[in-house]
């Protein structure tokens, strides 16, 4: 155990009482560096693993922090009471927590040697041997597919999406705890055809049975300007609920639990 707990990483926030990214009531710690480049990301600060200056309403803050997994453990382990009457626990998230596997796998193992739940949030854009690292200390897996066409997803991600894909086939078939998740961004995403061809694709990996359909929202945009960086999605509008209902009506209509949010 002395030896997990002192693995390092780096991470940019840790945020305590979350009802978002797996059951219950979870603190979500949010580790630094991903490999994808998505045009809406809510935290662009979480891109790359290198410290950065981020200026928000006049005031400049550095993103990024090193931590032991033993510094993290003590802040997630206060809540434990509020993980047990609920159901929650610890979730991983970024950035891509698979950016720092090792670092990753550690804070889960160290979780579930305290009994608390664990669960990540995935792009799934990684070797597959590192995805095994955290498999054996996972609850929940919550793993984005954003485009079943690779051209557009790399279009709009800079990265294609073929070991995705392949990524999720194969933690579905570990017999992982899988729910699909999908951010819904117009002129990305967002027709009934998009949505079908995931849904499609989700409904038929082994214990599937939930995709979550994310509304693309604004929150984050000014982290953008505060790091210097171009926003190009500010011509876009969030989806209405109309839309979303429709969609939700796609993914059902494959068998799925269909959750608008998630």
């Amino acid at each position: 155990m002395a030896d997990i707990l002192n693995v390092r990483g780096r991470i940019f926030d840790i945020q305590r009482f979350s009802v978002h990214d797996g059951p219950g009531i979870r603190t979500i710690v949010f580790l630094k560096g991903c490999p994808l480049r998505c045009r809406w990301c809510c935290n662009p600060e979480s891109q790359s693993y290198e410290f950065e200056e981020l200026t928000l309403a006049g005031k400049t803050k550095t993103v990024g922090r090193d931590v032991s997994v033993g510094e993290v453990l003590e802040t997630v382990k206060r809540d434990r009471i509020y993980y047990r009457r609920s159901g929650g626990g610890l979730t991983l998230s970024g950035g891509e927590a698979l950016f720092q596997a090792d670092f990753a796998a550690a804070l889960l193992e160290a979780a579930k040697q305290n009994g608390i739940n664990t669960a990540i949030e995935t792009t799934a854009c990684a070797p597959f041997g590192k995805i095994e690292k955290l498999l054996p200390h996972l609850d929940y897996c919550l793993m984005d597919i954003k485009h079943m066409d690779s051209i557009k997803h790399k279009e709009f991600t800079k990265q294609p999406n073929e070991l995705i894909l392949e990524n999720a086939e194969r933690i579905a078939k570990s017999g992982a705890n899988l729910t699909i998740r999908t951010p819904v961004i117009p002129t990305f995403n967002d027709t009934e055809e998009e949505i079908g061809a995931i849904a499609r694709f989700a409904s038929r990996l082994p214990g599937v049975k939930e995709m979550h359909l994310l509304p693309y929202h604004r929150i984050g945009q000014d982290k953008y300007t505060g790091l210097g960086r171009e926003y190009t999605l500010s011509h876009i509008t969030p989806p209405e609920n109309e839309k979303m209902e429709k969609l939700q009506k796609i993914v059902q209509s494959y068998g799925l639990v269909a959750k608008i949010g998630g």
